[in-house]
Formats: structure tokens, sequence, C-alpha cells
């Protein structure tokens, strides 16, 4: 893992968003990382926590509509 790098080494992606699991990116973005401009990076570093966060959300809804 780089210092720069949002990867947490959890390589394992929602079937919905395709959103990493462990950081939030795509397969296409974790592929473009190296190549980004700085902007493009710290653009899509702000937005993933976002998308932890929603798919977080996701889960406990499923979970719950599974309990019942």
């Amino acid at each position: 893992m780089r210092k720069d790098d949002p990867c947490i080494s959890v390589c394992q992606f929602d079937g919905m968003t395709g959103w990493c699991l462990g950081c939030g990116r795509t397969v296409p973005e974790i592929r473009a990382w190296r190549k980004m401009t700085p902007y493009r990076r710290t653009a899509l570093a702000r937005e993933l926590p976002r998308r932890i966060g929603q798919m977080a959300s996701a889960g406990q809804r499923l979970s719950r509509s599974e309990e019942a």
C-alpha cells in the first residue's frame, strides 16, 4: 500500500455498484489511479467516504430486511 493510495487490501466488489468494499473505487479507477492527475486523485479520494457509507447503509438495510 502506498501513502497516497486508498487501498486497504480488501479487494472485494459490490455487485450493484461495482465499488470495492475496502476503498470504494471501481476497477477502472483502481487501474487508472497512478496515471490520474493529482487533482483527479484528490477529487476521487473525497468521494470515496460517501461511497463506503452508502454501501454500509445499504448493507444494514439489507440485513434488516432479511431478519424480518
